[in-house]
């Protein structure tokens, strides 16, 4: 029994893998919102014993290995005060095919994004609000929240890239302002409008919020929000439940 269960894995990782070098063949770079809609449909598909996490985490490695061919993709992390934590999940989210580096600044990562198949990847810390910089920089935009699993724990990065978001019918936008007063007084204004905002990161007078749904720059419902400087920087699909 032994002998032909092993015999039976050879034949199956042989097939494996012929697959996976046709389909490298003939795939190209996908886009981030075509990347997270065909993990979802794979996630869809039938199947018995593979865990989901397998699932996501292999055809995320295969998607990455698309890109860096067609794209020559590279990711600069600023980790503020995090460690390695940032680097390890834009590894989980991104793959471990294109190159990264840390680097000292946000600044650096935000530069490097503007660069022909540049993604940053920058912490979210109450020191340094450096998505504010993206009001400015209308071609970098946020297209995705780290970690991108839910059971990886709270979000604690974006990842910038000079792209424009498309929506993926889960997705989550990031909307700044610097209005004065309570959170929850906030919320509640953007709430009577029928937007449901959620707090991610504050500094300095300054909130970043997550409004449920893909929301456009011009929404009226953002634009009448409170605030003298505010405005959408992106958007991401919402994490998978695994």
């Amino acid at each position: 029994m032994a002998r032909d269960t092993a015999t039976r894995l050879d034949a199956i990782d042989a097939a494996l893998l012929a697959l996976i070098d046709e389909r490298a063949s003939l795939a190209g770079a996908l886009d981030p919102s075509q990347a997270i809609l065909t993990l979802r449909r794979v996630a869809a598909l039938p199947r018995t014993t593979a865990r989901l996490g397998l699932i996501v985490r292999l055809w995320r490695e295969i998607l990455a290995e698309d890109r860096a061919r067609q794209t020559a993709s590279h990711l600069s992390i600023w980790s503020g005060k995090d460690g390695a934590h940032t680097l390890e999940l834009a590894r989980q989210t991104f793959g471990a095919a294109s190159p990264a580096r840390l680097v000292a600044k946000a600044e650096e990562a935000l530069a490097a994004a503007k660069t022909p198949g540049g993604i940053a990847v920058l912490a979210l810390s109450g020191d340094h609000p450096w998505w504010l910089r993206l009001l400015a920089e209308p071609g970098l935009q946020v297209f995705a929240a780290l970690p991108d699993l839910a059971s990886s724990g709270p979000m604690a990065a974006l990842a910038v890239a000079d792209l424009t978001p498309e929506p993926t019918g889960a997705d989550q936008t990031f909307w700044v302002t610097d209005a004065p007063g309570p959170v929850a007084a906030i919320a509640e204004s953007l709430a009577r409008d029928g937007v449901a905002a959620h707090l991610v990161c504050e500094s300095g007078g300054l909130r970043l919020f997550s409004l449920a749904g893909f929301y456009q720059r011009d929404d009226v419902r953002l634009i009448r929000a409170p605030g003298q400087l505010s405005g959408v920087i992106g958007a991401s699909p919402e994490p998978f439940y695994v």
